[in-house]
């Protein structure tokens, strides 16, 4: 596979899985934005929701204060914003465009429809009662092309570069909210358990749908320190950390026997892995989950440099 193919495929399956994200996170900053929260103002909650997409900067470089509308308008619909939806989705229609012949059809499809409807939506659009539905809407486009390349594409290095580029990127998802959020949302001794408190870490698990699976494993109430191991460590939680770098490691094994060769890439991966499937969380705790997360985030980083050099991705 040529380097451009190899880069568009994977930059592509990237830019799609941040959509969803983004859509995940403006979900939870708008549930935590409308709950009353003695003495806080509701717009930390947006910037927090800034931090985590990693746009906090370029936000404020073009506004003043926050603001609900605002932050809504520049998460979905902002150009200049490299990770607003509309940006996500225009990037990931222009390099299936150019390799259109590395998708199947119904790949295609699915990412082709998904971005002329978004077209169709207007900022003036987006009201309160059509918000949670857009974002719906948004998560089901994803999902129908998730389940489009699973169900339709050749085990080849389309899927290969597909499967990376969606798992590097969704573990930084998991890992940049589990960062900022925990922090923000640890709530003073005596919210504890509290219906505000639940709501506050039911729609962070919701923001990477674990809510209801996060039940099915604990059965009990919820609880900062199992939500951080579930987010890090569950390997049957398919947006955990670990989950994330089983299957990236998995397609890189398989690029590697396709090609006849390993790289740094694949080392970088599996040190990563193996830090994931021996540590547990009490040394994290013990080290720093900040530390921790950080280490995490420039692995990754790191892997994705080394993914692209090692293939010649060529922008």
């Amino acid at each position: 596979m040529l380097g451009r193919t190899a880069n568009d495929i994977y930059w592509l399956a990237r830019y799609v899985e941040r959509a969803e994200n983004m859509a995940r996170l403006i979900e939870v900053g708008y549930r935590i934005a409308l709950l009353p929260r003695e003495g806080e103002d509701y717009t930390e909650e947006w910037r927090s929701t800034l931090a985590s997409a990693g746009c906090a900067d370029a936000y404020f470089a073009r506004h003043e204060t926050l603001n609900t509308r605002d932050v809504i308008n520049f998460l979905l619909f902002d150009c200049e914003n490299p990770s607003s939806i509309q940006t996500c989705l225009s990037k990931a229609r222009r390099s299936g465009r150019a390799q259109r012949i590395a998708l199947t059809r119904d790949m295609w499809e699915a990412l082709n429809d998904a971005w002329i409807e978004f077209s169709g939506i207007r900022p003036v659009d987006v009201t309160a009662n059509e918000l949670p539905r857009i974002l719906d809407w948004i998560r089901s486009r994803s999902a129908l092309y998730r389940g489009a390349m699973l169900n339709t594409i050749l085990r080849n290095d389309t899927y290969y570069f597909s499967q990376i580029g969606t798992f590097l990127e969704r573990a930084d998802n998991t890992a940049r909210i589990l960062d900022v959020k925990y922090y923000v949302l640890l709530p003073e001794v005596e919210m504890i358990g509290s219906g505000v408190d639940n709501v506050q870490w039911g729609a962070i698990l919701r923001s990477v749908s674990a809510h209801r699976s996060y039940r099915w494993v604990y059965r009990q109430s919820f609880n900062p320190w199992r939500i951080a191991q579930y987010l890090i460590f569950h390997r049957a939680m398919p947006r955990s950390l670990r989950a994330c770098y089983d299957e990236a490691m998995s397609s890189l094994d398989g690029l590697a026997q396709l090609c006849g060769e390993r790289h740094a890439c694949h080392e970088t991966a599996m040190e990563t892995k193996r830090i994931l499937v021996e540590s547990d969380i009490d040394n994290v705790f013990q080290s720093g989950l900040h530390e921790f997360l950080l280490d995490f985030i420039g692995r990754n980083n790191r892997a994705g440099r080394e993914i692209a050099e090692a293939y010649h991705f060529v922008g």
